[in-house]
């Protein structure tokens, strides 16, 4: 059971790839299991990301640092999607219903279309708010620089810049608060570390490589600030600082964006999930009577939130009947379900072995689009038989039945 979920792990973390970063490290995060270290690690991240991004938020509104707003929110961007994990997990392990009889795993993907687009717009307003700021300083004569930053910070920011705060830059203190958010995200990184080494979790181990990215923004936000503070006529290190981190919640929202689209546009699985779904194939297939006879052509599927919805196509020969085709769905629907993290629904279809796996054609369960209705919008009207009268009304009635 450990393979597949940890193979997984590395795909999670790899930002650029359009993978939504977070949504393979839940096996921790929503576990019951309190007592497990990795479950506990996970929760301690989680609450201290939580205090954290208040913490930050507050301080560098009160200490007018720009940096510091900005890192924030990139602690925001992390939580948002654990948050979201916990709170839609109950969802997507919900039976289908009549209405949704694919379960409820795109809950999941929808919440996180909106907490990611959320996050990216409050990057590319962070990064705007730093370029103006940047421009008052470089470009603007001190009284202009002052309206515009009192204008750009607009109301709730206003009481700081009468004091002519706009053109000092961050207040000392925000450096205090920085340099305790780089210490206890160090702390962090050491923590879920350790415990990812004794279990050889690679799950564990790039949430801990997420610490340790963490605690670098913390020090680029706690560089800007003392050296707004310290170095001569260097306010304008704090909006570079804040400019910096927000490219990262910028890029880190756009990624999450951009996968969470992908998975309501139900793209394919990736590979690592079709190997280990054929690898269970392959294992179940060997507890089978004459379990040898049967190929797997094709595995397909998509993702819905915490969920793989996988079909999956076996060659039999020509002989079998439905009994001995049951007994080998059985058995592969048991083994994915039990050994493939997150299979949720795995629908099996044979096709016949002797005239060659390779003829049945790629996707031809769809209809084609040139057979439309169009011609004759209701064909089985007109070829009615008047002996198959009763038939026909029955088919009638279940078509009228499905298009209500």
């Amino acid at each position: 059971m450990t393979t597949p979920t940890q193979s997984r792990g590395h795909a999670g973390h790899s930002h650029g790839l359009g993978h939504h970063h977070h949504h393979h490290d839940n096996v921790y995060l929503t576990s019951r299991n309190k007592a497990d270290a990795g479950v506990r690690i996970t929760r301690i991240g989680l609450y201290s990301n939580l205090g954290m991004a208040i913490a930050k938020g507050l301080g560098g509104y009160a200490f007018n640092s720009q940096s510091m707003v900005a890192d924030a929110w990139h602690s925001l961007t992390d939580l948002a999607s654990d948050i979201l994990t916990l709170a839609t997990v109950s969802w997507s392990l919900r039976p289908p219903t009549e209405n949704f009889p694919l379960g409820f795993g795109k809950v999941e993907s929808l919440g996180s279309l909106g907490v990611s687009s959320m996050l990216l717009f409050g990057g590319l307003f962070m990064c705007m708010n730093s370029c103006t700021s940047l421009y008052a300083h470089f470009f603007l004569d001190p009284a202009a620089a002052a309206q515009l930053l009192e204008h750009a910070h607009g109301h709730g920011h206003g009481h700081h810049h009468h004091h002519g705060v706009s053109a000092e830059g961050p207040s000392l203190h925000a450096a205090w608060l920085a340099a305790g958010t780089v210490a206890v995200k160090e702390w962090l990184y050491h923590a879920t570390m350790k415990v990812a080494r004794e279990r050889k979790s690679s799950v564990l181990a790039s949430n801990a490589v997420h610490h340790r990215v963490d605690s670098l923004t913390g020090i680029v936000t706690l560089a800007a600030i003392l050296g707004a503070n310290f170095l001569h006529n260097a306010s304008w290190l704090d909006p570079v600082g804040g400019l910096l981190i927000s490219l990262l919640v910028i890029k880190a929202g756009y990624s999450n964006t951009v996968s969470a689209l992908y998975e309501l546009a139900d793209r394919s699985v990736d590979d690592e999930v079709k190997h280990s779904v054929r690898k269970q194939c392959l294992r179940a297939l060997q507890g089978v009577s004459e379990g040898h006879e049967v190929e797997v052509v094709e595995i397909t599927g998509v993702k819905s939130g915490q969920n793989y919805l996988l079909d999956i196509e076996l060659a039999v020969p020509n002989m079998w009947t439905v009994e001995d085709v049951r007994e080998v769905e059985d058995a592969v629907r048991t083994q994915v379900g039990a050994k493939v993290r997150g299979a949720r629904k795995v629908r099996i279809r044979f096709v016949p072995k002797e005239d060659g796996a390779a003829k049945i054609k790629k996707f031809d369960e769809f209809i084609p689009g040139d057979v439309s209705p169009k011609t004759s919008p209701e064909p089985e009207e007109e070829e009615v038989v008047v002996g198959e009268g009763e038939e026909h009304g029955h088919d009638h009635d279940h078509e009228h039945h499905k298009h209500k």
